[in-house]
């Protein structure tokens, strides 16, 4: 764990607890970040990386190969930098949403984008939040604020998450098996008038 008088995290930096190659997290709705925050601090909680801004770019082929076989290409800015993100098929295991996850960070992320252009991928979907991260347990817990509500994601071994979805107050029955992206196709479903990428409608402060 990090100590207070440390260095702060850089947001950007990959981070999260994995077996191998392997991210195993739990995504779950949470109306009330602010107590959830509470939980977090009276049970020693340490802060990783303060709220910050994260845009998420997916890309895919012109056929949509990878997001029709289950896979992400993922470029992150955060911080002023930036991370690129394969993700593969997900499994599930005792409520945990299992997938292999490989990162690399990226000092000059529209060099990228441009390198990924060249490579004859497009950019398909955006999506904003904002995001502050806690360890405890063992685990990572991520805080999101988007702009179709409010989450929790906990990151860690499967029985350190289940754990902590109950010491949170939060309901291992509501998990969500869906990426941001996924999760944003179906909302759109419900309410069409939503815009074709889950960004904020204004510039948060």
């Amino acid at each position: 764990m990090r100590s207070a008088d440390s260095a702060p995290p850089d947001p950007a930096a990959p981070s999260g607890s994995r077996t191998g190659r392997d991210e195993i997290e739990i995504k779950l709705p949470a109306a009330d970040l602010a107590a959830v925050r509470a939980r977090l601090r009276d049970g020693g909680a340490t802060p990783k990386s303060p709220e910050h801004a994260e845009v998420d770019d997916l890309y895919d082929d012109r056929e949509r190969r990878l997001s029709a076989s289950g896979r992400a290409l993922r470029l992150r800015r955060a911080g002023g930098r930036a991370i690129l993100t394969y993700k593969g098929p997900a499994r599930f295991q005792a409520g945990a949403k299992i997938r292999e996850e490989r990162e690399v960070g990226v000092d000059d992320p529209e060099e990228a984008a441009a390198i990924l252009e060249r490579l004859g991928f497009e950019r398909r979907f955006r999506y904003e939040k904002r995001r502050e991260e806690w360890t405890w347990e063992d685990c990572v817990i991520a805080l999101d604020a988007t702009p179709i509500g409010t989450f929790v994601e906990i990151e860690g071994d499967p029985a350190a998450i289940r754990h902590l979805v109950t010491r949170l107050g939060l309901d291992a029955a509501e998990a969500i098996p869906y990426s941001y992206a996924e999760l944003y196709v179906r909302r759109r479903k419900e309410q069409p008038s939503l815009p074709p990428d889950m960004v904020w409608e204004t510039e948060k402060a």
